[in-house]
Formats: structure tokens, C-alpha cells, sequence
């Protein structure tokens, strides 16, 4: 219907344009002064012309632009990708000094578990040592052996405390004297044999678990012995280079003192054989002192500084050198202290980019398989489409009544 329309409308404008120009020429034929609309005929040529350039904008392929700005929405995912490289990197640097804060705080626990377990086997020791149970006041009332340590009603036969009226000393008793012996012998060889087995107990399972701590604060210490070997050789090969460069530097700077010294010293002895053949400077250098004091002279009679005036000065240099190659040196150790922290950084972000790496390939996976199962189902149901669906396929006849205009 829209086609129709604008085609209606573009026959309804060629109709007037027509019939102007039958008008025109019918006036020239019969040459009848009849006045022309010119606003009219300048509102249709404007038209016309707007028309013709509409058609060249719209049917141009290379002028039209269709859709969004791919340039910008380029630009868009450049900065977003560069934001979010950033924020990884900021990430990892965090990641690193969480990882090394982790170990520091294992290395402290287990320093830490280490004295607590030294200090409580040293308070049992004290404990067994001086504060055993028999040596306490109250240890009688407790005492697990008082019945063995207590004094029977009647030690023996002989006993003196056993008079007639305690009834404990009849005449013709202790029939089974050797029974009861045998008894209390057996019972004594079986508390003792009990004690021992206690004691042979606690002694191993003392001695293993000295044992086992032992072992674990020799695996730590060796640790920490070739961690601090390894940051020694570090540090020794570090300070190789630098004082191999130091050395370089140093005999490079000294040649070339060496070498304004020698030429220094050329020009000196040429200026100073210059005024000596001259009359200037043959007089007693004792002239040269002003009368308005010591440290001040008459400047055409001075022959220079002292000896020691030059000392001074050159004491003074060499103590400013060697402070800047103090502050040299402390600068190279600051530099490689940082290149060292950058070396662990580089090394957990590449960890990380690894599993990050392996995590990726898993999704690419199932992925590959999703798309897969959608290709099949897009498959199926083009085939339906085109099968059940789109029977009815248009001619060139259908597709010849659209863009003709630009309407």
C-alpha cells in the first residue's frame, strides 16, 4: 500500500509537470500572451531537483550508511578492554602481596606453634622436677598409696602395740603367714612391673614427639637456610655487577682526571714558566699580603694559594665524591629491591594467567558443544521452513515494483 502511494504520488507531480509544459508549448504555438506562474514553475524544478538528489544519496551503496558507527563502537571496546587490563594488573599486584603476606603469616605460626610447645615442655618439666605431689602438704588425704604406706593394725606377731585387750594377738594365730607373703610379694612384683610399663609408656611417647618436633624445626630451618642461601647468592652476584660496573666507572672517571690533571698541570707549568721569565712576579710574595689583613691581598702582586689552601680544597672534593658514591650506591640497592619485588609480581601474574588459561579451554569446550547443539536445531528448522513453511517463493516480477522512487 505504501508503494502504491508514493508511486501515486510521483504519477500525480509527472502529470502537472506535463501539463505545464503542453501549456507552454500551446502558448508558443498560438502565441497568446498569457502571463506564467514563475513561483509555481520554480517550485516544481525545486522539487524536482531535491528529488534527484534524494535518489543519489539513497541508491548510492557507498554513501549510505546503514546501522551503527562501527569506528566508535571500536574505540568503545579498545578503552573498555584497556580499563579492564588495569584493573587485572591492579588485581594481581594485590593477589602477589596477599600471597606473600600468607607465607610470612605460616612462617610466624609455625615459629610461633614451635615456642609454644617448647615452653609448655619446659613448664612440665619444671612442674615434674619441682613440683611433684609428694611434696605438698595436703598430698597425704590423695595419696593413692596410703593404704600401702600406712602401718597395719598389727606389723607382726611381736608387735608392742598389740596388749591383750586389742584383740589382736590371740594365742596359736597367723596360720597362713606364708600364703600372705607370697601374695603381698606378687602384688609388689605386679605394681612394680605396672610402674615400669607406665613409665616405659610416657618415656615413648615423650621421645617421639620430641622427636617429631625435632624433625619439623629441622625441615623449617633448613628451609629457611636455602631461602636465605638463595637471596644470598642473589644479593652476592647483584653486588658482583655493581661493583664490577663501580670499578669500570671509577677507572674510566679516574683516567679522565688523570688525564685534566696531567693537562692542569701542563698549563700551570707553562704559566707559571711564563711569569717567571716576566717582570711581574719576581718580587718576594710577602708583597702580595694587603694592609687591611691576612686574608686579604693586592691582586697584582699575588702568585696564587698556598700548598695546603689547595689540600683544603681537594680534602674537601674528595669527601663530597664519596658522598655522591654513597648516595649512588644506595640508589642501585633501592633499584634492585624493586626490580626484585617486579621479578614476584611477573611471576604470579604469570600463574594466574596460566590457570586463567586452562579455565578459558574448559568453556571453549562446552561452548563448542552448545553451538554445536544449536547449529543441529538451526539445521532442523531451516529444513521445516523451507520444507513446510515457505512454499509460496516470489517471482521478479514481485520484486521489481520496489525502489523506483525514493519515497
Amino acid at each position: 500500500m505504501c508503494g502504491n502511494g508514493l508511486t501515486g504520488l510521483h504519477g500525480d507531480r509527472t502529470n502537472k509537470t506535463s501539463v505545464l509544459r503542453r501549456a507552454t508549448k500551446r502558448v508558443k504555438m498560438y502565441k497568446l500572451d498569457l502571463p506564467l506562474d514563475l513561483k509555481e514553475v520554480a517550485a516544481i524544478e525545486r522539487r524536482r531537483n531535491r528529488e534527484q538528489q534524494r535518489q543519489s544519496r539513497i541508491f548510492n551503496a557507498k554513501v549510505r550508511t546503514i546501522g551503527v558507527d562501527v569506528e566508535v563502537l571500536k574505540c568503545q571496546v579498545a578503552e573498555r578492554k584497556l580499563a579492564e587490563n588495569k584493573e587485572k594488573a591492579r588485581e594481581e599486584s594485590f593477589d602477589a602481596d596477599r600471597v606473600q603476606s600468607d607465607k610470612v603469616a605460616q612462617i610466624l605460626e609455625v615459629e610461633q606453634d614451635c615456642f609454644a610447645r617448647s615452653l609448655n615442655k619446659k613448664v612440665q618439666e619444671f612442674r615434674e622436677q619441682m613440683q611433684a605431689p609428694d611434696t605438698r602438704r595436703e598430698f597425704d588425704l590423695y595419696d593413692p598409696d596410703a593404704l600401702k604406706k600406712d602401718k597395719p593394725a598389727r606389723v607382726s606377731d611381736d608387735d608392742p602395740r598389740c596388749g591383750p585387750a586389742s584383740l589382736q594377738k590371740l594365742g596359736g594365730e597367723d596360720l597362713n603367714k606364708q600364703a600372705r607373703e607370697k601374695l603381698q610379694e606378687e602384688l609388689t612384683k605386679k605394681w612394680l612391673t605396672e610402674q615400669r610399663q607406665e613409665r616405659e609408656r610416657l618415656q615413648t611417647q615423650s621421645k617421639y614427639a620430641d622427636n617429631l618436633c625435632d624433625k619439623k624445626r629441622v625441615e623449617l630451618d633448613e628451609r629457611a637456610l636455602h631461602l636465605a642461601r638463595m637471596e644470598e647468592d642473589c644479593r652476592k652476584a647483584i653486588d658482583l655487577a655493581t661493583e664490577n660496573f663501580n670499578k669500570a666507572q671509577a677507572a674510566e672517571v679516574a683516567e679522565r682526571r688523570r688525564l685534566e690533571k696531567q693537562q692542569e698541570e701542563d698549563d700551570n707549568f707553562a704559566e707559571i714558566y711564563n711569569h717567571l721569565t716576566g717582570d711581574i712576579l719576581t718580587e718576594n710574595p710577602d708583597q702580595a699580603i694587603s694592609w687591611f689583613g691576612p686574608q686579604r691581598v693586592v691582586s697584582d702582586r699575588w702568585k696564587g694559594m698556598s700548598p695546603e689552601q689547595l689540600e683544603a680544597i681537594r680534602h674537601t672534593q674528595e669527601l663530597q665524591r664519596q658522598e655522591n658514591e654513597r648516595l649512588k650506591e644506595q640508589a642501585r640497592q633501592l633499584d634492585a629491591e624493586w626490580d626484585k619485588q617486579r621479578n614476584l609480581a611477573a611471576r604470579a601474574g604469570m600463574f594466574l594467567e596460566e590457570e586463567e588459561c586452562s579455565v578459558r579451554k574448559h568453556l571453549r569446550k562446552g561452548l563448542d558443544s552448545y553451538n554445536q547443539q544449536l547449529a543441529r536445531e538451526q539445521k532442523a528448522h531451516l529444513q521445516y521452513l523451507e520444507k513446510e513453511v515457505y512454499t509460496n517463493n516470489p517471482t521478479a516480477q514481485y520484486h521489481c515494483q520496489f525502489n523506483t522512487t525514493s519515497r
